[in-house]
This record gives structure tokens, sequence and C-alpha cells, in this order.
């Protein structure tokens, strides 16, 4: 499947996820809390363009994804004798055939998804903490918005690393 129908279908998943995490019968409500929301504030709320550019944002995410779960990026570095990569029987001759032979090395939904839980744990998680504490919310309502977000990169990260590019 090409990279950006994969990104397209992959970029639902936070909204998928999202209408499910902050259903008041799971997180929602204590996340209202934690952002000082109330039922009436959420009822005025421009959902169409809130979830339209949640889609359009979610996209972008999917796209960075590519780079942080598909490593082929570096194959270049397969031909360099300094990083250790010959082939002493001189099969990997140039930078196509090192491409062929390795294409396919840990393009699997497990591997993305550990590099996408990892982007959300290393990266998003210390994002959403730093803003938070500046906008004086607690941990409830950080740990809430983070562990959302880890299974969303998870999940997202384990797709476009199965099927983009394919």
């Amino acid at each position: 499947m090409s990279l950006l129908i994969t990104c397209a279908v992959t970029a639902l998943f936070p909204l998928i996820f999202g209408f499910i995490w902050y259903n008041p019968k799971v997180f929602g409500k204590p996340w209202m809390e934690g952002a000082g929301l109330t039922e009436a504030d959420a009822k005025t709320m421009n959902m169409p363009l809130v979830f339209g550019l949640t889609y359009v944002f979610s996209f972008f995410i999917a796209l960075s994804l590519h780079g942080v779960t598909i490593h082929q990026f570096g194959a270049g570095g397969l031909l360099e004798p300094s990083q250790g990569y010959t082939d002493p029987e001189g099969a990997l001759t140039t930078l196509t055939d090192a491409l062929k032979l390795f294409e396919n090395k840990f393009r699997s939904f497990k591997h993305g998804a550990l590099h996408g839980g990892l982007a959300g744990v290393f990266f998003i998680l210390p994002v959403i903490a730093i803003d938070a504490m500046f906008g004086r919310k607690n941990w409830k309502y950080i740990l809430i918005n983070a562990g959302y977000w880890i299974i969303s990169l998870a999940v997202m990260g384990g797709v476009v690393c199965q099927f983009s590019g394919r």
C-alpha cells in the first residue's frame, strides 16, 4: 500500500481511539475535570472543525512515524566499511543490492508499535507534561492524555511500519 494511503487510513485511529478513551464512561469525566471544562463548554465547541483538524494533524503524525518506524533510510551505511557492515563475499556492491537484501527487515506491526510507543513515552509524554504543568493541570490529566497518545502512536506506528511502501 502506498505511504499516503496508509497514512490517510492511519490518521483515523486517533479519532477512533479518542471516541473511546475520552468517553465519559472511560476517562472523559476525569479529563474534563482536569481540563477545567464542563459539558456545557463541550457543547459550544465547533466539533466539525476540531475533528477535521485532528484528522489533518494525525495525518502529519502518521507521515512522521514513517521515518521513526522504518529504518531502511540508513541503508547507505551498509556499504560503509567503517561501520563494520562489509560483506566478505562481495555480494553487496551497490546500494540497490543492499536495499533489496534489507528492504523488509523490521517491517512488522510489532516493530512499528514498539517505536511508536517509544515516541509516545519519550517525546509526547514530556511535551504534554511540560505544557500541562505550566497550565497548572494535575498529573491525572497528564497521564490520561499521555496514555491516549502512547497507545495511539503505538498502533499508528505498527500500521505505518507494516503496510506503507510495500
